[in-house]
């Protein structure tokens, strides 16, 4: 009798662990699930910022592009206007001399 309740007693302790475990393995996939999920949200969130700071970057340069042909239209009409000036200091020292 008293092996028959020793084995039963083991008997109920191993079904009630066998059921935690299980209820614990379950609990841990759904956590797994969850992160899974919540990472793959964060790696799209990610992948979306990073695209806008490509557009960025290349409007960037597009812009950067037109300030350097602005420059370089600012700079070409300087030198006319500084060579016309030039010619006008030139013609009116040439007549007062």
């Amino acid at each position: 009798m008293k092996n028959a309740i020793k084995i039963s007693a083991v008997i109920i302790v191993s079904v009630g662990l066998f059921s935690s475990c299980s209820d614990i393995s379950k609990k841990v996939e759904d956590k797994l699930n969850e992160l899974s999920n919540k990472t793959e949200k964060l790696d799209s969130l990610v992948n979306s910022e990073f695209d806008k700071v490509i557009s960025l970057d290349s409007l960037i340069n597009k812009e950067s592009d037109k300030v350097k042909k602005l420059d370089s239209l600012i700079n070409k009409s300087s030198s006319k206007i500084d060579s016309i000036a030039n010619d006008k200091v030139n013609s009116l020292k040439k007549f007062k001399n």
